[in-house]
């Protein structure tokens, strides 16, 4: 490792607020309890602890969701302005201090289109109702994922789509699974049984009873549908709560351990020694090829949220496994497949379809290789997008500039190229995608006298040259010379597997994707704990504020030694339209402080002397002083 990389301080940021909030030891012991099979019976006062609570609020802030707003049309700006004190006690209240007990308000319904015509039904709760979700999952997740299967990727730390499509290219190409079974729930989060899914939490070893009465109210909150009319779900989970994903997971947890059961987790394993690979798995070779003498079908499951694919070695494995997995889910879980679009797929012969891509394998070299491309709704619906946005440019609408559209649609560009290029195929996918988008720009930017489509324009930035480079591709619009980024310039990349050894509960899981805060800790406790009758906003920011300046002043760049030693300077002063918000505030010593405020001349030279600040040190100041309406400091 060069010392580059050493430096690199590397980040994820629920485990950073965790830590803001002094919570990762009672996660990484809710995780350790639970891989010990121990019960949880008294959860709700870590879910209604103080820490708990302002981190909630931590992570719905900076959740793109918390400018939506429920039936009571609050958003989390709204609860920002309360003191901390103010905001923990209100969210308690509302859990537990109630004689009638927690109570969550109407959830909002909105539809969205699907790609089938057909409407997704959302349900959007209120924001004090997503705190307190926000405060439960925080709790339960810990000890789910302590018992959640290796194979399920969906809404899950440190997993993604492109770890699930690597698990499906490695079962296709190392491991020789031709076969695939593509199975289809109906209205899965619609259809979710209460009662069933209570018990699973209970067999998990959740068993507080007051906990349970809470996700039980959840879970019969009721809808406000667009028409105004009041319904009352007898059945379901809202697509659109932040705890639902975390119930989803745990419905088709047991469908997980039971396809595992059949095969890679079977008890005849047991009996075969094994080695531990560097990854810290199993390898489990001897027990497998003795298995396949016997009649047990070798299967494995790898799904994602409520889709999910069953590969196995033979057609008539993959019809037997496609009716016992359909009475396994009507019978166990209460759900039911849809007949016409769970189907059994040999990928030597077609495609498969999963999240967006489409997958088979060819021969080469004597062995069958995968071969990947964007499934045909999927690009059909981003060629759709981007001839839109392209139009969009060319003609923007009312109360909007060209160079805010260009910018809407540089960032569906990148966001397509970030998905799609772990397809094998996408340079060629792309490639009609652009041929398209730039038929559109060639003639609605075409003029009387010229086209404004120009191969030169503004210098590109850092980040646009690690994307784009010097590629002959790249068009600018006449005018302002802003960049159009070509979807078309993209190519393979190879998609990672999920390393094993990571973890967000564990020391030694967290080592490879993360750094411990090199400050002083205790002192941001202290913060954390003395925020007095400051804006819940105020006082989570200055924690932030504290981590990003390493504890250092932000002038000065002396650490601090302190509490009384850290001032929060509002860069525009309040009394001038000044806010609480991240970038409105920097944290500094208490004498650059007064320094920045001080008018008197003789003031000023004693802190400057006492300080000894440099000349660039008081080019940063002058800046703050300006913004404060004094005079700037003339540098000698």
């Amino acid at each position: 490792m060069t010392n580059k990389q050493q430096k690199k301080l590397l980040c994820v940021d629920d485990l950073r607020h965790a830590e803001y909030y002094q919570m990762q030891d009672t996660f990484d012991n809710l995780y350790s309890k639970s891989r010990n099979g121990e019960i949880f019976q008294n959860l709700m006062p870590l879910i209604l602890s103080r820490e708990n609570i302002l981190l909630a609020y931590r992570n719905i802030k900076s959740n793109g969701g918390s400018k939506t707003r429920g039936t009571d049309k609050i958003v989390i700006d709204d609860i920002g302005k309360l003191s901390a004190e103010e905001y923990v006690e209100k969210l308690r209240y509302i859990v537990a201090g109630s004689k009638h007990g927690y109570r969550p308000k109407a959830v909002r319904r909105k539809e969205i289109p699907k790609l089938n015509g057909k409407l997704r039904p959302l349900g959007i709760p209120c924001m004090w109702d997503r705190l307190v979700q926000q405060c439960i999952k925080q709790i339960m997740e810990p000890v789910c994922e302590a018992k959640f299967s290796e194979n399920s990727y969906g809404f899950r730390p440190l997993r993604s789509v492109e770890h699930a499509i690597q698990r499906i290219y490695q079962l296709m190409q190392r491991t020789n699974l031709h076969y695939v079974v593509e199975f289809d729930i109906k209205g899965f989060f619609d259809n979710v049984d209460h009662s069933k899914l209570i018990k699973q939490i209970w067999s998990l070893g959740i068993r507080d009873k007051q906990l349970l009465y809470v996700i039980k109210q959840i879970l019969k909150a009721p809808i406000k549908m667009p028409d105004g009319d009041i319904q009352y779900p007898e059945k379901g989970t809202p697509q659109g709560g932040i705890i639902s994903p975390l119930l989803a997971n745990i419905v088709l947890n047991e469908l997980d351990h039971w396809i595992d059961s059949r095969w890679i987790e079977h008890p005849i394993t047991e009996k075969y020694s094994y080695k531990v690979n560097s990854n810290g798995s199993k390898d489990l070779g001897h027990a497998y090829r003795a298995m396949k003498t016997t009649g047990l079908k070798e299967m494995y499951i790898v799904r994602y949220a409520d889709d999910f694919r069953i590969l196995c070695r033979t057609k008539s494995e993959a019809e037997r496994i496609k009716i016992a997995v359909s009475k396994w889910l009507c019978e166990r879980l209460r759900l039911e497949v849809s007949p016409e679009k769970t189907r059994i797929v040999n990928v030597k012969k077609k495609y498969s379809e999963f999240l967006g891509f489409k997958i088979k394998v060819h021969p080469k070299g004597g062995k069958w290789t995968v071969e990947s491309h964007v499934c045909d709704k999927a690009l059909c619906r981003q060629k759709e997008a981007l001839i839109e946005q392209a139009k969009k440019v060319a003609k923007p609408p009312q109360h909007s500039t060209e160079s805010y559209e260009i910018h809407l649609y540089n960032a569906k560009v990148v966001g397509a190229q970030s998905y799609y290029k772990i397809a094998t195929h996408i340079n060629i996918d792309f490639n009609v995608l652009n041929l398209a988008v730039m038929r559109v720009f060639t003639n609605r930017l075409r003029t009387q006298k010229c086209n404004r489509l120009r191969r030169k324009g503004r210098p590109l930035t850092k980040a646009e040259i690690g994307l784009y480079g010097n590629t002959p591709m790249m068009r600018y619009v006449a005018g302002s010379d802003e960049p159009i980024y070509p979807i078309g310039f993209v190519q393979h990349k190879p998609p990672w597997t999920k390393k094993r050894k990571a973890n967000l509960y564990t020391a030694e899981g967290r080592k490879e994707i993360y750094d411990n805060l090199r400050i002083n800790t205790s002192l941001m406790v202290e913060m954390m704990k003395f925020s007095g009758k400051n804006s819940t906003e105020y006082s989570d920011n200055k924690i932030s504020l504290y981590s990003a300046q390493l504890g250092k002043c932000g002038i000065t760049e002396i650490e601090f030694q302190c509490l009384e030693d850290i001032h929060c300077h509002h860069k525009l002063p309040k009394q001038y339209g000044g806010t609480d918000r991240y970038d409105n505030l920097v944290l500094v010593l208490p004498q650059i402080h007064r320094l920045i405020h001080a008018a008197d001349e003789i003031t000023i030279r004693k802190y400057i002397e006492l300080l000894k600040l440099d000349k660039t040190q008081i080019l940063k100041l002058n800046k703050y002083r300006e913004l404060a309406k004094n005079n700037p400091i003339t540098v000698k």
